[in-house]
């Protein structure tokens, strides 16, 4: 993979893919600015090194039509306090300001950017002479921004970019013993690839969230009204199998009437959930083992909340864990997506080796997809 160092970027226009998808609040206020500062690492030294202008290049959410709530305007405002430098907003690709730094307006405003269009490559490229993709997060996406202009111009992945590459695929090449890979979130389904990558090569997997339902359901025992994908039965028994030892279920549960900060809460000794209940987060002792098996750890990867860790009376498992990774000695890697989320939310997303910054790119590249953002580059 081309990165930075093959490039020589005095007196260029760089176009920079960055991947500015933050959230936002109903006043279009920025609440979460971790992908905006993951780029200024790349941003900071291609200006040092002399390029003469960055346009960078991002989308925002999924417009059907150049919705306004859409706009980049807030991540170009936030841009400038970091960079210490105005950021103008190009109201298109037509309409390129003047100034040190420019940002597109969400590329996603382009009917051919999600289509990879060839068309829209060439506008990319000809505002520009060189190309830095920065944007992990989007680099499993196909798109004109991402792939096909990374053919027309001289190019090479950012520093983000290439750390992401080489953390998530180091934790597997050669990471340090033992391996724990912990993984949550809702779906069996959506991270079976996972959990064979780790099943094959982790030492431990902690299974959390409600994807364990299905485990439990395989099992014999009563789910309840929790989320359980039908789906995911039969992967769910493949794993177990699979798994053996190495695979671990959590051996209490917290639970709920509904999924709701003021509803009614109760402890559960084993997995087996009543009717009219709901299992919301892993209990006590569960998350007491967790944490044991990830101080001990030499590398721990880990995506998916524990639970409903948004509602107070459903984080404390998910907060154990976390607290747990924070606290681990050894190589900390977590997977983006609603575990940045949680470790934002308890303070925690300074405390890890490397937060990735694209959740469903990280799951891809662990699973040995080829993205077609980095093959572009290599």
């Amino acid at each position: 993979m081309r990165t930075l160092d093959d490039l020589d970027p005095k007196g260029k226009r760089v176009l920079v893919r960055v991947d500015f998808n933050v959230p936002l609040d109903d006043r279009q206020h920025i609440t979460d600015d971790l992908r905006i500062r993951g780029a200024l690492p790349t941003l900071e030294e291609l200006r040092s090194r002399g390029a003469r202008q960055l346009i960078l290049a991002a989308h925002l959410g999924r417009p059907k039509d150049r919705e306004p709530e859409l706009s980049l305007k807030p991540a170009a405002e936030r841009l400038s306090e970091l960079l210490g430098v105005d950021v103008a907003l190009a109201p298109g690709l037509d309409e390129l300001p003047d100034a040190e730094v420019v940002m597109l307006e969400n590329v996603r405003y382009e009917p051919g950017e999600t289509k990879n269009d060839p068309g829209l490559a060439k506008r990319y490229a000809a505002l520009a002479d060189l190309y830095v993709n920065d944007a992990f997060g989007a680099a499993h996406r196909a798109h004109a921004s991402t792939e096909a202009v990374a053919h027309l111009l001289p190019s090479a992945a950012g520093r983000l970019l290439e750390r992401e590459v080489r953390t998530l695929t180091g934790i597997l090449e050669d990471p340090k013993r033992p391996l724990v890979a912990v993984v949550g979130g809702a779906k069996v389904t959506g991270k079976i690839g996972v959990l064979d990558v780790f099943l094959d090569r982790a030492d431990i997997v902690l299974i959390g969230g409600a994807m364990c339902f299905p485990f439990f359901q395989a099992q014999g025992h009563e789910v309840g009204d929790s989320l359980c994908e039908a789906e995911g039965a039969g992967p769910a028994r493949a794993a177990l199998e699979k798994g053996g030892d190495k695979l671990r279920l959590p051996s209490d549960l917290v639970a709920g009437r509904e999924l709701s900060a003021d509803t009614e809460v109760r402890t559960l000794d084993g997995v087996d959930v009543p009717g009219g209940w709901m299992g919301l987060d892993i209990g006590h002792s569960s998350a007491d083992d967790y944490a044991a098996v990830i101080a001990g750890a030499g590398t721990v990867f880990w995506n998916g909340p524990m639970g409903a860790f948004e509602l107070a009376p459903f984080a404390a498992g998910t907060l154990r864990v976390a607290q747990a990774i924070a606290d681990c000695p050894g190589t900390t890697v977590v997977g983006g997506g609603d575990s940045a989320a949680a470790l934002a939310q308890f303070g925690l997303a300074d405390d890890v080796d490397h937060l990735s910054t694209g959740g469903g790119a990280s799951l891809e590249l662990i699973e040995g997809k080829k993205l077609p953002g980095v093959v572009a580059l290599s």
